[in-house]
């Protein structure tokens, strides 16, 4: 014998319990199509296994259904008469209290509410209670609900579904409705858990029952119309749905997207309640299609319901076909007198609609389940042993265990928690032209393959609110574009933010991106900062106006030399040459040249060996220039002294002693640059911290010691050789070159005292130009100053050009 609780009726009538006297029986109303349509599942499995010669010959099944009437308490009461049997007069004291239950398992309770208030009573007695349409994860919990088992996957996997579907079409920012009992509360406390998980916000959640005062229901209301979310996520069961959406309907309620949960959004009669088109577009997720060959049918055929004296199943033949079978009483207008002969042939309801077919599968795989057990408890072959005693436990064993595929080839277990697999299809509300809502499947959801493989979403095109076909934008803020990030805003939910532009140096590449990554030290942000692109490399180079210019006068220098050279070649033989040793002239003139073609290896990328070869040649060729002119202004000296009587200074220094003290200082300079290139030469650098968006190649000096070493070398001579000529300048001489030397080294010390605070605060290249501009003025100082006078002579005033000008006067012995 089985068991079914179903509720025919989706209400009762409110009455006030004075506690004076016993309770009268819940007086139900509103007759319910679909507990009748999951009655008739029932009926036709037990049917179809009864005429089955395979599974339990020789034993028939029977049944004892209830009217739970969607009361929790009504379907406890049920539930009890199901397990003691309904009997009238009470046992005698003797009969043992032991005795086996009534049935041998219950069938049927289509919310999970009264699923829990049933399993917690029955539970203890261990008699199996198979649910087709209870979804709460929370009756998964064996310690609590031992002897439930249900064909329907649990809202573990549904709520994670759901959340799974709205995180697919970028909804972040979502209003949620809930029914107020164990499958609404239990089911939206965990897709609000993994929506948090994936990012989603849930802007309001609110619930509702279907008997909620019409405060209660408009508040619910006022606070969906002053939300900013356009997505409502909707876990409610089919009846409260139906209530929900007629009250709805008396508000201006469009333009909101329903993702709607398994207990409503597949159901035909929720959308034909939905008359003002509320729902068009809702996407939710539904029990896979299914076909059961021959159930339609059965359940159809009603005739012989006609022939019930059950008071239940008179008001049903009534409502279905709208008629009276006692015209005595008063009917409607419309009503005929009902005489049980009528057909289903045109009759358009919720009865003759099929859309919940799944669910009347769910129903069939109880029935099957429980018949299996009982198949391997008699051990049938072809014969059953039906003599042995039924025990509760030892079916609700075996039915744990069992594991068989249906007729339509649908294989059917239990897992530890007394759970089916979790299969889900996704659904879609597409309006038809006749104004029929056709549910369109677009995609599935398989909890037994891998975590990213869950949700697959087919490239349908899916009809959306007010029939767009455009995915709806419900988010709190717009996602911020690459080149910004996110920052929460104060008091808010994290799916409320600012976008932030990256600061410079940082990049963001993908959308909705938390943080700015910083470019490498050889990147930079571009404007739109969503990429680094490459520095670029500054250095003085040859290509640019500065570095042309400089190289322009490097040359011009040295041509300038090498013409002075020919002059002073072309007329090596005339006084003004031969006056202080022509050979230092033309080494003074060889090293300037040097000087003005060292300037141009600061010109250019730097590389290893160009910085090492700028600043020693710089170093050394200063040094010899130097001591070139130090060198001649020794001589004017020693000159004049030899010009005293009885002096021979100048053989002390002559020409060779001269070659010697030029040799002498240029090696010192030498060794500095030897020790600073074998100790810590310069090398190439890249400077990154002097600019953001630009690479500084330059030359770094490796030892500091060493570079100002060298500069400090070149100063020491440069001061001693203008001391010298400062005190050669009032010779007597004619000519007295001790004073253009004088003057040259006034510039060239001018200039190289403020050559350091110049280059020191001179940023990038602009510090190298500083460099080549002290070594060509103070080369052109010294060209200047020291050569043109003279060529000035030789060329234009010739006659000048003599022993006897080059001679002062009153002085009778001259120099060569």
């Amino acid at each position: 014998m089985l068991g079914g609780i179903f509720s025919f009726h989706s209400r009762w009538k409110d009455r006030q319990d004075t506690y004076m006297h016993k309770p009268l029986p819940l007086q139900c109303t509103s007759l319910n199509f679909r507990g009748v349509q999951f009655a008739q599942a029932m009926l036709f499995a037990i049917a179809e296994i009864n005429n089955s010669t395979d599974l339990l010959p020789g034993i028939s099944l029977g049944y004892k259904i209830y009217d739970a009437c969607g009361s929790i308490s009504r379907g406890v009461r049920v539930a009890l008469a199901l397990a003691n049997g309904n009997e009238i007069v009470s046992s005698p004291p003797e009969a043992s209290c032991a005795r086996p239950s009534q049935v041998q398992a219950i069938m049927g309770v289509t919310s999970s509410s009264p699923c829990m208030a049933i399993s917690t009573v029955i539970g203890p007695f261990h008699i199996p209670l198979i649910s087709h349409f209870a979804t709460c994860a929370c009756l998964s919990d064996k310690t609590k609900f031992p002897s439930f088992l249900r064909t329907i996957p649990s809202d573990y996997y549904q709520s994670r579904a759901l959340a799974q579907l709205v995180k697919h079409f970028g909804w972040t920012w979502v209003g949620a409705i809930r029914s107020n009992d164990d499958y609404g509360n239990n089911g939206m406390a965990t897709f609000t858990e993994t929506a948090q998980q994936l990012g989603i916000c849930v802007e309001y959640s609110v619930s509702f029952f279907r008997t909620d005062p019409p405060d209660k229901v408009q508040k619910i209301v006022d606070i969906i119309k002053a939300s900013t979310s356009t997505v409502i996520v909707a876990f409610l069961s089919h009846m409260d749905m139906d209530v929900l959406i007629h009250v709805l309907s008396h508000h201006n309620f469009t333009g909101y997207q329903w993702v709607g949960s398994e207990a409503w959004i597949s159901d035909s009669h929720t959308a034909a309640m939905d008359s003002h088109h509320i729902l068009d577009g809702a996407i939710g997720i539904s029990i896979p299609k299914a076909h059961v060959g021959g159930m339609r049918e059965f359940m159809l055929d009603v005739k012989s319901l006609s022939t019930s004296s059950n008071e239940m199943f008179t008001r049903f033949w009534e409502t279905l076909f709208s008629c009276k079978f006692d015209q005595s009483k008063t009917a409607t207008v419309n009503q005929s007198e009902c005489t049980g002969n009528e057909d289903l042939t045109g009759v358009q309801n919720s009865f003759t609609d099929m859309s919940l077919m799944p669910i009347f599968y769910n129903v069939y795989k109880g029935v099957y389940a429980v018949a299996h057990a009982l198949h391997s408890i008699a051990g049938c072959n072809k014969t059953c042993n039906n003599k042995g005693q039924l025990d509760s436990f030892t079916i609700l064993q075996h039915i744990r265990k069992i594991r068989f595929k249906t007729k339509e080839g649908d294989e059917v277990y239990f897992n530890e928690n007394g759970d089916p697999a979790a299969k889900y299809e996704i659904i879609n509300w597409q309006p038809t032209e006749n104004g029929i809502v056709d549910f369109v499947s677009v995609g599935l959801y398989d909890a037994s393959l891998p975590a990213e493989k869950h949700l697959n979403v087919q490239n349908k095109t899916l009809i959306w609110a007010q029939n767009s076909q455009q995915v709806p934008l419900s988010v709190c803020n717009e996602k911020c574009p690459p080149g910004t990030r996110k920052v929460l805003q104060k008091g808010k939910p994290v799916c409320c933010y600012d976008c932030l532009r990256c600061a410079e140096g940082e990049i963001s590449n993908i959308t909705d991106s938390i943080t700015c990554v910083r470019c490498d030290p050889e990147f930079w942000s571009n404007e739109r900062r969503d990429a680094c692109v490459k520095k670029e490399d500054e250095f003085l180079s040859y290509e640019e106006i500065m570095g042309a210019l400089l190289t322009a006068a490097s040359l011009l220098g040295t041509c300038l030399t090498a013409v002075v050279a020919f002059i002073f070649f072309r007329y090596r033989q005339t006084p003004i040459v031969r006056a202080n040793n022509s050979e230092l002239s033309f080494l003074l003139l060889f090293s300037l040249t040097l000087c003005f073609l060292c300037s141009l290896t600061f010109i250019g990328r730097p590389s290893e060996w160009s910085c090492m070869l700028r600043h020693t040649a710089f170093g050394i060729t200063f040094v010899l220039c130097i001591s070139c002119v130090l060198g001649k202004t020794i001589v004017v000296l020693m000159a004049f002294r030899a010009t005293l009587p009885g002096s021979n200074v100048m053989k002390w220094f002559g020409p060779a002693q001269q070659r010697l003290s030029i040799l002498g200082f240029t090696l010192v300079q030498v060794v500095i640059c030897i020790l600073w290139l074998t100790i810590s030469p310069p090398f190439p650098f890249k400077n990154f911290e002097m600019f953001k968006d630009k690479i500084i190649l330059e030359c770094a000096l490796g030892s500091a010691v060493g570079f100002w070493a060298v500069l400090g070398y070149i100063g020491l001579l440069a001061m001693l050789c203008f001391i010298l000529a400062f005190l050669a300048r009032k010779l007597p001489d004619s000519f007295n070159e001790a004073k253009f030397i004088t003057f040259s080294m006034l510039i060239f010390c001018a200039v190289w005292i403020s050559f350091i605070p110049a280059y020191v605060s001179s940023p990038g290249k602009f510090s190298v130009a500083v460099e080549i501009f002290a070594i060509l003025a103070s080369s052109f100082g010294l060209l200047i100053c020291i050569f043109i006078p003279k060529c000035y002579i030789i060329l234009l005033k010739p006659k000048k050009n003599t022993k006897k000008n080059m001679r002062g006067k009153g002085h009778q012995n001259h120099f060569d």
